[in-house]
């Protein structure tokens, strides 16, 4: 029986158009916690009093409390061999688009160029009054300097936010038009590290299927579509995806010249 990790690298050599799909657990093994899965931040930690809009609006210094080390948590890790894979697939050319719910920015790190992040990012801080955006550089110095922790834009004096899009906000338009466009003209997707739980984005694996497109999952939890997928890994992404592009390499090598 051949090894599900050259069962993969078959499949997205084989494929036309591959999408790949990334969750938390892609940032897990950079030492990044996760937040739904047992043991995660929201076993301890309400996320509608600490990541809402709600929250944020009426007392913005609970919400930076706990979102301001979010971002050290960031800034001490590095990306891990699943980012290095997934933007060396890009690098070839295998892989035509990737979509992310994560936050971290790990995939730009690794050398990923145009990640559809579609849960946002803390790359950048925006003013809901004014639409003032600012640096992420910036974003923290101001938190850093008030005295109640709350950045504050220059224009207006309102509160500012990261980019990352908090529960009961809306998803931002352009990224998730991206994503679903994306999963429709795939006809491989690749899931990595997620529960496919979340909608919409849970949603994409099926627009890949509804096309006639295949599926694969790479998570060491169950999801939704594990009796739908063309192949399906468990385990360590990291590990895992090293040796799907060592499978590549090796038929590369055996490819007459």
């Amino acid at each position: 029986m051949a090894a599900p990790t050259r069962d993969l690298a078959e499949l997205l050599a084989s494929a036309r158009h591959a999408v790949i799909l990334t969750g938390a657990g892609v940032s897990t093994e950079s030492g990044i916690p996760d937040f739904r899965s047992p043991g995660g931040i929201w076993e301890t930690v309400d996320p509608m009093e600490v990541g809402s809009l709600t929250t944020f609006l009426r007392t913005p210094e609970r919400f930076w409390s706990f979102h301001r080390p979010r971002f050290d948590a960031v800034d001490s890790v590095a990306p891990n061999p699943a980012h290095m894979a997934v933007a060396e697939l890009e690098r070839r050319g295998i892989v035509k688009a990737l979509i992310t719910q994560n936050i971290d920015g790990l995939h730009r790190r690794a050398g990923s160029t145009d990640p559809i992040e579609v849960h946002g990012t803390l790359d950048r801080g925006v003013c809901l009054r004014c639409d003032a955006y600012v640096a992420r550089d910036e974003l923290l110095a101001r938190a850093d300097a008030s005295g109640d922790g709350v950045p504050r834009c220059s224009a207006c004096g309102f509160a500012m936010k990261s980019g990352v899009v908090l529960f009961g906000e809306q998803l931002p338009y352009e990224p998730i038009t991206r994503a679903f466009a994306a999963a429709d003209r795939a006809d491989v997707m690749l899931v990595i590290g997620s529960s496919l739980l979340v909608t919409p984005v849970s949603t994409l694996p099926q627009v890949v299927l509804n096309s006639g497109g295949r599926i694969a999952i790479l998570t060491e939890g169950d999801t939704p579509y594990d009796a739908h997928c063309a192949v399906r890994l468990r385990g360590k992404a990291g590990q895992q995806m090293a040796e799907v592009i060592d499978h590549l390499d090796r038929t590369a090598d055996q490819t007459p010249a």
